[in-house]
């Protein structure tokens, strides 16, 4: 089994050369920091409006190193962060107003892969999460019984189900590959091989120069805190991913997997899942959920008790899969600020603005993220720079080392609720609720 390297989705495609490296202080209109969706995306769309602006994106590696090319590939509507978060500022109508702008991101993505001849692997399949205890099903509230969730997936020791249909599978390197190559040819430069070492107003400074630009755009989510002064801003969550051998026939008969839809369930310390387009099963969930000191891996490599987890979890899902290959592991960070809910700023009198903190449910958000910060640095009033989210501002994580002992209690919390409802607990452990609470979720 291959451990790391970046991701099996860039294996697949082959990992891209770093290019276009700044050589040197330079000029632009527009400087955004991080090649991956929510920058890619914000250059696309801000080019789109506007294509005399000389717009540079610059990464410490290549295009879609980070979350972008190693996610789960769920183009989802769910909402990035905490609903109660977002009506204690907006109310109830403000969090569906983003509910609806998050849908909408769904067919936006996919207009645009089909318009620019992306091949991204892209089915609108919708995504089946399962309950399989007597707490998980009352907190999904599904429409679905046991028996109609096995006519979809026969998951073991499933409960109840829900489906939601604005929901998409996608093959992520090469979503962030495609978006990559549309925004050079419309004459985006990609600065790649260049790492940012700080940001301030009208500046990015990075280890092979100086870009000033009037507009400077922070699009890290993850690596936010290996930015100078932004440490404790957003925490580098780690998810973990595994893929399998291609499965035979007889054992995707087996599950009854027949169709392109994503699966995932209600447990705390949940799982998510895809049938890829060359049919395998990746699974991710969380392994060490924080490295101390908000560090961040180096080539997506993880460690060896988290893929038995994830192996094991595999196959108390589908018991026939006991032995199956695995022929892949990765992991991946995700930016997740401190009251669980993501934003979009753009202040007009210094220039600076970011994107970010989805908390896990990015591969749409990045795209409407995107699109928010096109009209807020153009100085437009839409629906968009009304949202929620945008202005959206967050306390900042406590110091070292409470922050790492906190993360890792928390998660701790999670396992331990999640065997109280497998044992049988026929409500949602009051752990969970605590650690909720202490997480700001």
């Amino acid at each position: 089994m291959r451990n790391g390297g970046v991701s099996f989705w860039w294996q697949q495609v082959g990992l891209p050369e770093p290019a276009d490296r700044l050589r040197g202080d330079d000029t632009c209109d527009v400087a955004v920091v991080g090649g991956g969706l929510t920058g890619l995306w914000t250059a696309h769309y801000l080019h789109e409006a506007d294509p005399t602006l000389d717009i540079r994106v610059v990464e410490a590696e290549f295009a879609g190193f980070g979350a972008s090319g190693r996610n789960g590939g769920w183009l989802s509507s769910e909402l990035p962060g905490s609903a109660r978060a977002y009506a204690d500022v907006a109310g109830e109508d403000g969090v569906a107003r983003l509910r609806a702008a998050v849908r909408g991101s769904v067919d936006e993505v996919i207009g645009v892969a089909a318009r620019e001849g992306i091949d991204a692997d892209i089915v609108r399949s919708g995504v089946l999460t399962v309950a399989r205890s007597e707490a998980q099903r009352q907190r999904l509230g599904g429409e679905l019984t046991a028996a109609q969730v096995a006519e979809r997936i026969r998951v073991a020791s499933a409960v109840a189900g829900h489906f939601d249909p604005d929901c998409a599978r996608v093959q992520p390197a090469k979503l962030v590959a495609g978006l990559a190559r549309v925004v050079r040819e419309r004459g985006v430069r990609i600065h790649e091989g260049t790492r940012a070492v700080a940001v301030e107003p009208g500046a990015v400074r990075t280890e092979h120069g100086t870009l000033r630009a009037p507009v400077v755009l922070r699009c890290l989510e993850g690596f936010t805190a290996g930015l100078a002064g932004h440490r404790r801003e957003w925490l580098p969550m780690n998810s973990a991913i595994v893929v399998t051998e291609p499965l035979t026939p007889s054992q995707w008969q087996e599950i009854g997997w027949s169709g392109q839809e994503l699966l995932g369930d209600e447990a705390h310390a949940y799982c998510y899942a895809q049938r890829t387009a060359d049919g395998r099963i990746a699974m991710g969930g969380r392994g060490v959920p924080y490295r101390f000191g908000s560090r961040t891996d180096v080539d997506g490599r993880t460690q060896d008790w988290t893929v038995e987890s994830l192996r094991s979890t595999l196959t108390s899902l589908f018991p026939s899969l006991a032995g199956v290959g695995l022929d892949h592991a990765w992991c991946g960070v995700l930016g997740v600020p401190r009251d669980w809910s993501a934003s979009v700023a753009y202040d007009p009198a210094t220039g600076l603005g970011h994107a970010g903190g989805y908390v896990g449910s990015g591969l749409t958000a990045t795209n409407l993220a995107g699109r928010t910060l096109r009209d807020l640095v153009l100085g437009h009033d839409t629906d968009l720079t009304r949202l929620p989210w945008t202005g959206h501002r967050v306390r900042r994580w406590e110091p070292e080392p409470l922050r790492w002992a906190g993360v890792h209690a928390l998660y701790r919390l999670y396992r331990a609720a999640d065997r109280r409802e497998d044992a049988g607990l026929a409500r949602t452990s009051a752990i969970a609720r605590v650690a909720d609470r202490v997480a700001g979720r």
